[in-house]
């Protein structure tokens, strides 16, 4: 909490640079750009899109409130990240098409539940938001640190055998979790895919991500169009930095996954992953509990 109190200082105390949807300070903007920027190329090698890190910039830099808007401008940063990162593994040859064509037949069904849950929620989104986020990444802990202890050779290689259903169902549950936590799913879809498609770290990153590509935009198109049309109008008088964020973003994802691809290798990959998705856990426990 003393971080957050500091960064409440930093923002009270600075010039204020007016905007209908929160005041911000120029050092806030830049605080929150170069945290953009930060996730972006962190979080592309692992095959996540940083949502769960971009809400919180959003939410306690900015100011905004967790709701369809911040949800939908989360997603498109995240959208970002996944088609920088994702493009880049295509070209190296990480993606299984069978898998995210399968795959897909749940997700895209689970994204727009999602979004009429978050419909559905209204005011409590905040903390149902939060709770949903710590149980999701506890869940995701649990499943990577078993999947890594694993030494069997056929886990470590793809087998071609693909459980449909259950690879269906969880991408489903990825889907609707896209949708209501303004996340990519990553932290779902890999140890889905690793899980049920059988694939190596990287090609179930790349596949992840192009599960992402195609969900993400079905997720914020359903999102601004059930949005009233003051909330559209305040998207739109902070668009200026919203693409500047955007623009960030694709520049931090790219880097990011192009140095992760040529320099790191698969198993510290999956222990960023790990590590990256346990401060999260920490972040939200320290938010729900008031420590």
């Amino acid at each position: 909490m003393m971080w957050y109190s500091r960064l409440d200082n930093i923002f009270n105390q600075s010039t204020i640079v007016k905007s209908k949807w929160a005041p911000m300070s120029i050092e806030a903007m830049l605080m929150i750009a170069l945290g953009v920027f930060f996730v972006a190329f962190t979080f592309a090698p692992v095959g996540m899109g940083g949502g769960m890190l971009f809400v919180p910039l959003l939410h306690y830099g900015a100011g905004w409130a967790i709701d369809g808007r911040t949800i939908a401008v989360s997603l498109t940063l995240t959208c970002i990240v996944s088609f920088g990162s994702g493009l880049a593994h295509r070209r190296k040859g990480y993606v299984d098409n069978s898998v995210v064509k399968t795959g897909l037949i749940g997700a895209i069904p689970g994204a727009l539940v999602g979004v009429f849950i978050v419909t559905i929620i209204g005011s409590h989104m905040d903390t149902v938001f939060k709770l949903l986020s710590l149980g999701m990444i506890l869940w995701a802990i649990w499943k990577t640190a078993v999947k890594k202890k694993s030494t069997a050779p056929e886990e470590q290689e793809m087998d071609g055998k693909i459980q449909t259903l259950p690879l269906q169902i969880g991408a489903g549950i990825g889907g609707a979790l896209s949708s209501v936590l303004a996340i990519g799913a990553g932290v779902i879809y890999v140890p889905i895919i690793r899980t049920f498609a059988h694939l190596r770290p990287r090609m179930a990153i790349g596949s992840s991500l192009h599960l992402m590509m195609a969900v993400i935009p079905v997720s914020i198109l359903t999102h601004l169009i059930i949005q009233p049309a003051d909330a559209l109008k305040q998207l739109l008088d902070d668009s200026p930095f919203i693409l500047s964020l955007g623009l960030l973003t694709f520049i931090g994802a790219r880097s990011g996954a192009h140095f992760g691809i040529k320099h790191v290798s698969e198993e510290r990959i999956m222990l960023v992953f790990l590590v990256l998705i346990i401060v999260v856990a920490l972040r939200y426990i320290v938010d729900l509990t008031g420590l």
